[in-house]
């Protein structure tokens, strides 16, 4: 019985090459490899799989039924290898910096600065990973570790090391429908609130500035993020808190009207960068981390 496991990955490649030019001398030049050492890996991968994967002719090389059937696993699979290493690694002269981001910081306020970031630096390239929960971002997984991190919290959370970034400001929103029969607080009552459980700030601290409002006759609908809760607001199934700047293009791309019926109000948390693992910042990481300061100032 012929093992499952190919043991040389470099037979694949060869096997691709040769498939693909009909010839295991072109695959040779191809691969910079000599035709004897080609015919030697196909043999040996023909060997190991039980089947013969090509019929041979003086000047050519066509494929058997098998190694057709098998051809279009085998690209697929280089392909894989190839498209997801330069994502991971860059490509050639292109350095990658891992950023690890808040969910509704890296979906809405991000994108256009760092298109402007690599614009600005075409052999940089920044890899976007998101986290919700502080523990997301103690947590580092391998293969996942991060350069730069902006985390969302109170200065509490994190360590002495963690530099204060972008406050929020907690703003409400609404499909435009819901939004024009909202004129005062009290109309709030006719619609669900929804609550990012997530967060400090939210209706609590909008409303209890307003004598006229009864907390307990509100409904309240929790949410686990504000994206989802904007997707729910843009639905109409209730009216929404945006937390700018952090979603000002969210709020843009999901159509939805803010409601100027209470103070806009700065919320009791903030975004920080950290250094992961507490170590200094590379000169990329540095460089991207200047640069959002400098966006957001």
């Amino acid at each position: 019985m012929a093992q499952t496991r190919i043991p040389s990955l470099n037979w694949l490649r060869v096997f691709e090459a040769a498939a693909r030019a009909q010839s295991f001398a072109r695959a040779a030049e191809t691969l910079n490899m000599s035709a004897p050492a080609v015919s030697q890996q196909i043999r040996a991968l023909e060997d190991h799989l039980g089947r013969q994967l090509f019929q041979r002719a003086p000047q050519r090389v066509t494929l058997t039924t098998a190694g057709a059937a098998f051809l279009p696993v085998v690209q697929q699979s280089l392909a894989s290898v190839e498209t997801t290493a330069a994502a991971l690694f860059g490509g050639a002269g292109q350095t990658t910096i891992t950023l690890q981001a808040v969910t509704l910081l890296a979906m809405s306020w991000l994108p256009s600065r760092l298109a402007a970031f690599e614009a600005a630096h075409p052999r940089l390239r920044v890899t976007v990973i998101g986290g919700e929960s502080l523990t997301d971002f103690r947590t580092i997984l391998p293969g996942r570790e991060p350069d730069l991190q902006i985390a969302f919290g109170s200065v509490t959370d994190f360590a002495d090391t963690a530099e204060p970034f972008i406050h929020e400001t907690l703003k409400v929103v609404a499909a435009p429908d819901v939004a024009s029969s909202i004129r005062t607080p009290g109309d709030l009552a006719n619609h669900s609130l929804l609550e990012v459980a997530a967060h400090r700030s939210g209706w609590h601290q909008l409303l209890s500035s307003c004598p006229d409002v009864d907390l307990r006759a509100m409904d309240f609908r929790m949410t686990d993020t504000t994206p989802y809760a904007f997707t729910l607001a843009a639905q109409g199934l209730g009216v929404a808190l945006a937390r700018a700047p952090a979603s000002d293009e969210l709020v843009r791309v999901l159509g939805l009207q803010y409601c100027d019926i209470l103070q806009d109000t700065r919320g009791l948390q903030r975004y920080f960068f950290l250094q992961p693992g507490g170590s200094a910042l590379s000169r990329h990481a540095a460089l991207l981390k200047n640069w959002l300061l400098a966006c957001w100032d």
